[in-house]
């Protein structure tokens, strides 16, 4: 008798939690938001990560909460994503901040700086190092919140019509290329210009600029540089860990449910796992085929490497004086990067250089 009035009333239980989640459910509105991505749909990586986030935010809130993904160019022009965030032509971007270095170098922070931090560095910095807590308020001075949301791992140099074998190659040399890294550059006689990644091809094709950079094989195989430059550099060293971020319009932001806000944080967070492990995924596949297709692999000389290194640093104290926001972050950022260096020194490096080494050639027969 007892147990039939114990699964009576468990039974009526289990039925009110069953009706109740719905119910549930249908108390949370139903909320349409358009993003603009900076990449075009080819690039199924860089525009794949906003598609994640779209898809994971759906299905976390029973696709109450939709956010519709458009390519570069379809609403608004891949570099001015921020911009129609900051208005509210859009209610978010997907894009990579440093892009934006013409309004406030230190957007540069959000992406990549050179002779800067790795992936794994970047990631440390921005959740545990205070870098989402710093950046936040110049992020809030153009009307929006940061979302970390890729990064791609360490990049590749470019791809150039003729060897660079010293710095008087550089003098004179038209370089598409993004971020500080074009300042970084003009100190040594590069001629920078920042175009979108759909708008490259054509470029390099017509002799508009010498050389580009973009990210590394698998991309780069795509968008064909191989077809119209021989030489393909390395390393990326202005960007060692560049980081994309999901830009949403602060008052937008501020409209969200707080799980609707949950979701799409923990969509950012898995698209950022997913964008670097996809590309190490893919690059060395990429490279073989490159390679194999007459790419001309380089190394860009310690004397160009050097020159460069002095010239960043150079730059990142002229900067101080140029804006308020350089000027608070610079130093905390530093203090990190430089203790990170530290510790990558002991174990990371040195298993990297020993690891990597080229392999021994088996020992020959007698």
């Amino acid at each position: 008798m007892e147990r039939r009035s114990f699964l009576k009333k468990a039974g009526v239980g289990l039925a009110a939690t069953t009706i109740a989640a719905p119910a549930i459910a249908q108390t949370q509105p139903a909320i349409q938001w358009r993003c603009a991505s900076s990449f075009p749909k080819s690039l199924d990586t860089l525009f794949g990560a906003a598609e994640i986030i779209s898809k994971r935010v759906a299905e976390a809130t029973d696709g109450k909460f939709q956010i519709r993904i458009f390519a570069g160019g379809e609403i608004v022009p891949g570099l001015q994503v921020l911009d129609a965030v900051q208005n509210g032509t859009i209610e978010a971007g997907h894009t990579a901040p440093y892009y934006y270095i013409g309004k406030d170098p230190a957007f540069a922070f959000a992406t990549a700086l050179p002779f800067g931090l790795n992936d794994r560095q970047q990631n440390a910095w921005m959740y545990y190092g205070g870098g989402l807590e710093i950046m936040a308020d110049l992020f809030k001075d153009y009307g929006c919140i940061q979302l970390v949301a890729g990064n791609t791992g360490v990049q590749m140099g470019g791809w150039y019509r003729k060897e660079i074998k010293t710095l008087k190659d550089l003098k004179g040399l038209k370089l598409r290329i993004g971020g500080l890294a074009g300042q970084v550059f003009a100190k040594l006689g590069v001629v920078p210009t920042q175009i979108a990644g759909g708008e490259i091809y054509q470029a390099l094709e017509r002799g508009t600029i010498d050389a580009a950079e973009w990210v590394g094989p698998y991309d780069d195989e795509k968008l064909g540089f191989n077809k119209v430059a021989k030489y393909y550099y390395y390393p990326g060293w202005w960007e060692a860990g560049p980081q994309l971020s999901f830009l949403v319009n602060i008052k937008k932001w501020e409209e969200l449910p707080k799980a609707y806000k949950a979701a799409l944080e923990a969509a950012c967070a898995e698209s950022n796992v997913h964008m670097v492990a996809r590309y190490d995924a893919k690059n060395p596949e990429a490279l073989k085929r490159l390679v194999a297709g007459g790419a001309q692999l380089r190394g860009f000389s310690k004397e160009i490497m050097e020159a460069a290194e002095n010239a960043a640093f150079e730059l990142y104290e002229e900067l101080k004086g140029k804006s308020k926001h350089w000027a608070k972050i610079y130093p905390e950022w530093k203090k990190f990067r430089d203790d990170q260096y530290l510790w990558f020194r002991v174990a990371e490096h040195g298993f990297d250089n020993f690891a990597y080494r080229p392999a021994k050639a088996a020992p020959k027969k007698k």
